[in-house]
């Protein structure tokens, strides 16, 4: 066996060999099988299929032989192209693609739609920041579009200030990640729970019980704002529950909807051997059911006193605030065995922001502005698991895996027959969603024309 060291290809004359035209089994076979024959050696490739269209690019070491055997080479790959109806394209040159610059980043853009005004602005301010589009691909088709650009030649903070008021101006989701072994490290994904994993405030849920809902939402909102201290709102709000009966938390629980996405999003990170918890400012007579029927390995909320089968309006135990959140993610990950850059959090209100700015990519999800602009990256769309394009996950990998899992309602697969859903809009408006009583079994959902599983 050779065991000398590789040839280097800088400065060895190659050829740029590029086929085009409709896509069919063994164009790439072909294409090789005609170039073995001049006893070429490949240097890189790349295939690309878009609409039945196919563009395959080769780069290989010019043939022995020298002008005679590359002008026979030639005239053979285009003969070949011609027999089965496809175009060739041959470029001679000198050794391989110029070294990519360093700080290399992903950019992923998720957009309902996506534009061509918003792509290439996009593209305008990556090479404005000083960086190199080196390749682009789609992550997904729906229910919304996410493509990802791989960037070098500028830092992931210095392109990520640049494209977030793009995105933000032009309605699309922009995140910029670093690039590198640890986007496929083992993960920690800590998330906020009310108006983050499910679409209500929990609070709310028991305050309609008691006949204080607007009372309860007003209060909560300030907080959410940033207008009041949360463990004052929070002692406040309590207290307005006093004398429920303590039945009424197999009401709320029964009322509790999943947002879009959520079972899918949990899903999937435990299939790829992430660890999965939720911090919140609710409770934890809501989170522990939570974690017991979606498999998450970390809950932790405040606890609701209760008393001779009634609430006393108070809570008990360690106050989860905005602090508290940001605490308990760094004890999950210590828990965990996963250092503090390699987790995300997720949420939407201004009691996560310590929580998203700790985590190694911070994730305002259909957030508050004042959430939106503190973030690293934010998702203004109504489905939970877009969070996985962020982390380079594309949807036919999901589908793939839930094809094979047999489409499960839960981490562990199995599962009953997927249920048709309507799913509003918005994440917050009213219509039929997925209840945290509700059947394991999974849900679908029309999305520009395309059926969605949502198990």
């Amino acid at each position: 066996m050779d065991v000398s060291e590789p040839r280097r290809t800088t400065d060895v004359p190659t050829l740029l060999v590029k086929i085009f035209g409709k896509d069919r089994p063994g164009i790439t076979a072909g294409l090789f099988d005609t170039l073995a024959a001049y006893s070429v050696d490949v240097i890189d490739i790349e295939q690309v299929v878009t609409r039945g269209r196919i563009v395959l690019c080769a780069l290989v070491a010019a043939p022995p032989g020298g002008a005679a055997a590359e002008g026979d080479l030639r005239a053979t790959v285009h003969s070949w192209a011609d027999s089965v109806r496809l175009q060739a394209e041959i470029i001679s040159g000198t050794g391989d693609n110029r070294p990519r610059g360093s700080g290399r980043s992903h950019v992923t853009v998720l957009g309902n739609p996506l534009t061509a005004e918003s792509t290439s602005a996009i593209a305008a301010g990556i090479t404005a920041s000083g960086g190199n589009i080196d390749r682009i691909f789609r992550l997904a088709k729906y229910p919304v579009t996410a493509v990802e650009f791989a960037v070098s030649g500028v830092g992931t903070e210095a392109l990520r200030t640049t494209l977030a008021p793009t995105g933000a101006s032009l309605g699309v989701d922009v995140a910029v990640v670093s690039a590198g072994l640890h986007r496929r490290a083992q993960r920690l994904v800590v998330m906020d729970v009310d108006s983050t994993l499910i679409q209500d405030e929990v609070i709310e849920l028991f305050a309609a019980h008691a006949g204080c809902e607007a009372e309860v939402a007003e209060v909560t909102a300030r907080a959410m704002r940033g207008e009041l201290d949360f463990e004052e709102s929070l002692h406040a709000r309590v207290a307005l529950l006093a004398g429920l009966d303590a039945s009424v938390v197999d009401k709320v629980r029964a009322d509790v909807r999943l947002t879009p996405g959520a079972r899918t999003l949990i899903r999937t990170l435990k299939r790829l051997g992430y660890q999965v918890g939720v911090v919140s400012g609710g409770f934890t007579q809501v989170t522990d059911a939570l974690q017991e029927r979606l498999g998450l390995d970390f809950a932790s909320a405040n606890t609701l006193e209760i008393v001779d089968g009634r609430l006393t309006g108070r809570v008990v135990g360690e106050i989860v605030d905005r602090a508290g959140k940001a605490r308990l993610l760094r004890r999950f990950a210590a828990e965990a065995g996963v250092p503090l850059a390699q987790t995300v959090a997720i949420g939407d209100g201004a009691n996560d922001l310590d929580m998203l700015n700790a985590a190694g990519l911070g994730v305002a999800f259909n957030a508050k502005p004042v959430v939106r602009e503190a973030a690293h990256t934010a998702v203004n769309v109504p489905f939970l698991d877009t969070v996985l394009y962020l982390l380079g996950i594309t949807r036919e990998e999901v589908e793939a895996a839930d094809g094979e899992g047999g489409e499960s309602g839960d981490p562990s697969g199995g599962g009953e027959s997927p249920e048709s859903v309507e799913v509003p809009e918005t994440p917050t408006s009213g219509g039929t969603r997925e209840a945290l009583g509700a059947p394991e079994g999974g849900r679908s959902r029309e999305s520009g024309g395309s059926r969605y599983q949502d198990a």
